[in-house]
């Protein structure tokens, strides 16, 4: 049953329209000539969340995923409700410095700088089927270093979906091979 004002739909274009409104634009974030795909307005209204969980979840055309791994922070939001939509656990991929215990981490570069990432150690197992889920694909350098991280680890890339790929920065060039589903692109 649905949470009061959030109506399921089983209607993919339905719900894609409904994330594209919702999407905001912020222009010269973090630094000028950089535009900034927000999704904290699609994160605030039920309905979008809602339907973003199930586009993201309805990657998995066969449902062949153990765990969902979700990129920090906005895949952790995104990740986390995919998980529970899913029956899945969820892996959070975390920044420099932020884990205890570290199983692998990798730097990569960012349109605008670098970043390194880190995997919880002894939390994916070797063989676990994984989903990955991130916000947006533009470069392709997070989504690169957070696929390596799980391979490194033994796991596998059933699915790696995000809500918004810009194909004009060739993002999906650095994944060849792994399966990519992108909600919208712009």
């Amino acid at each position: 049953m649905s949470p009061v004002g959030v109506a399921d739909t089983a209607d993919p274009d339905a719900d894609r329209a409904l994330v594209a409104d919702l999407l905001r634009a912020v222009p010269d974030f973090p630094k000028p000539g950089i535009r900034f795909w927000d999704l904290t307005t699609v994160l605030a209204d039920a309905r979008g969340l809602a339907a973003t969980t199930r586009l993201l979840g309805a990657s998995l055309a066969d449902g062949a995923a153990d765990v969902v791994v979700g990129i920090e922070a906005r895949g952790f939001l995104l990740g986390a409700a995919v998980a529970q939509e899913l029956g899945l656990g969820i892996v959070p991929v975390r920044k420099q410095g932020k884990l205890p215990a570290v199983a692998a981490s990798r730097s990569y570069q960012l349109e605008y700088g670098s970043a390194t990432l880190e995997l919880p150690a002894n939390v994916l197992a070797p063989g676990a089927r994984a989903l990955l889920i991130d916000d947006v694909l533009a470069t392709g350098g997070t989504a690169e270093a957070a696929c390596g991280l799980v391979e490194e680890c033994g796991a596998t890339i059933a699915s790696l979906a995000v809500v918004l790929e810009l194909p004009d920065l060739d993002g999906r060039g650095r994944l060849a091979g792994r399966p990519l589903h992108a909600v919208l692109a712009r």
